[in-house]
């Protein structure tokens, strides 16, 4: 199957280790380019991506869990 190009807001929370009160919050920032479907959000996994890299959260401060200092 191939990847998907979207993440929810739970796969957010759960890469950048936050909840999910605090990822809808992101999401609905502007931060990254999002997608409304009804009452669900899909963000673009190239939007987040680009935005992780911006921020400096690359993957081996999000392993180690600094990606929030």
């Amino acid at each position: 199957m191939p990847q998907s190009r979207t993440y929810t807001v739970n796969d957010i929370a759960a890469i950048l280790g936050i909840g999910r009160a605090s990822a809808y919050k992101l999401a609905n920032s502007g931060a990254f380019k999002t997608i409304r479907i009804g009452n669900m959000i899909r963000i673009s996994r190239k939007s987040f991506e680009d935005w992780l890299k911006a921020e400096g959260l690359d993957d081996e401060r999000l392993k180690r869990g600094t990606y929030l200092t």
